[in-house]
C-alpha cells in the first residue's frame, strides 16, 4: 500500500518508537473520533476509564499525537507536551509527545 513511501514510514515508525518513555506507564497508541462526532464527548467517555486506571494504579500515561490541534483536548485530560519531534530530520510532519502523571 505505501509502496516507495515504506521505507520513509518506517523510518518515522522508528524515530517515534525511540522517543518512547522508558519505565512502566500506560501507552495509548491509537484514538480517534470521526470529523461529525467531535465535540460531543465521544473521545472523553473512551479516554476516562483507561485514565481513571492509571490513577487507581498509580501508572503514568504516555501517547503521541499526530495533530496539534489534539494538544487542547489531550490537555484537558491532564497530558503535557514533554516534546515536539519533527519526523524524517524535519521533512516530515511533526509528532507530539504527551505525558500524563496518575492522580
Amino acid at each position: 500500500m505505501l509502496g516507495p513511501a515504506l521505507p520513509r514510514a518506517f523510518s518515522a515508525l522508528l524515530q517515534v518508537e525511540a522517543a518512547h518513555p522508558p519505565g512502566d506507564h500506560y501507552y495509548l497508541a491509537v484514538l480517534g473520533t470521526e470529523q461529525a462526532a467531535q465535540g460531543k464527548g465521544v473521545g472523553s467517555s473512551v479516554l476516562a476509564p483507561v485514565l481513571e486506571r492509571c490513577d487507581r494504579e498509580g501508572y503514568g500515561a504516555y501517547l503521541e499525537s499526530s495533530k496539534e490541534t489534539n494538544i487542547a483536548f489531550y490537555n484537558r485530560h491532564g497530558f503535557e507536551v514533554t516534546r515536539e519531534l519533527p519526523l524524517l530530520r524535519g521533512k516530515g510532519p511533526s509528532v507530539w509527545l504527551m505525558w500524563r502523571d496518575p492522580r
